[in-house]
């Protein structure tokens, strides 16, 4: 079943535009797949708007995801430094869309949990890798979701350290970490540095 369309545009486009202009920021097309970019703090009537939509319908919540835009050079669709992209959709008519909005260090995003349970854990994860708050989803302080709870930084953050850790056994000795056993090889990429260089940098 094709996507639900008015004139040549995508109808999800056009209603979220008309029904809530104060949360449209743009579309975007990108490779056959439409992403609707929207305000932060305004995700929640979005998203509901688009699950209960009889025209519409995007009652499954495929997945939501965090980028971190900081070292990207490129041109960009909103200007924050993390995304948080959600992926939806629609049984009625097999089609999905996209959802991106913006988030700067230390604001907070409104959870979805409320309209879809399945929003809970995604979310967390975001939260543990990213640092992103989710308002009315947080983790309880000093808790980790994927990570130890001494776990110190978010991980999938650009300024994070690649490697380096020696890995500690259960008799208390220590291996070598991943960098100190393993042989650079051509087209691989460590730090910047490619093809048959040292990547460990210690």
């Amino acid at each position: 079943m094709p996507n639900p369309m008015v004139d040549t545009e995508r109808m999800e486009v056009v209603k979220v535009r008309e029904k809530l202009p104060n949360a449209f920021i743009k579309p975007k097309e990108f490779r056959e797949e439409t992403f609707i970019c929207v305000k932060r703090e305004m995700i929640r009537d979005v998203i509901a708007l688009l699950k209960n939509d009889p025209d519409l319908q995007y009652d499954y919540f495929s997945e939501c995801l965090g980028v971190d835009y900081s070292t990207w050079e490129h041109e960009r669709d909103l200007d924050e430094r993390f995304e948080v992209v959600y992926n939806l959709m629609s049984l009625k008519h097999s089609s999905r869309i996209f959802v991106k909005i913006g988030v700067n260090d230390g604001q907070k995003v409104p959870t979805l949990k409320y309209i879809f349970l399945g929003a809970e854990y995604p979310e967390k994860e975001i939260a543990d890798l990213y640092g992103v708050i989710f308002d009315g989803n947080e983790l309880a302080k000093g808790e980790r979701f994927l990570l130890p709870d001494d776990w110190i930084g978010f991980p999938l953050r650009k300024e994070y350290p690649l490697g380096g850790e020696d890995v500690l056994f259960d008799k208390g000795e220590y291996g070598p970490a991943v960098e100190d056993v393993s042989m650079p090889h051509a087209g691989e990429s460590f730090e910047g540095k490619t093809g048959s260089e040292d990547v460990s940098g210690r």
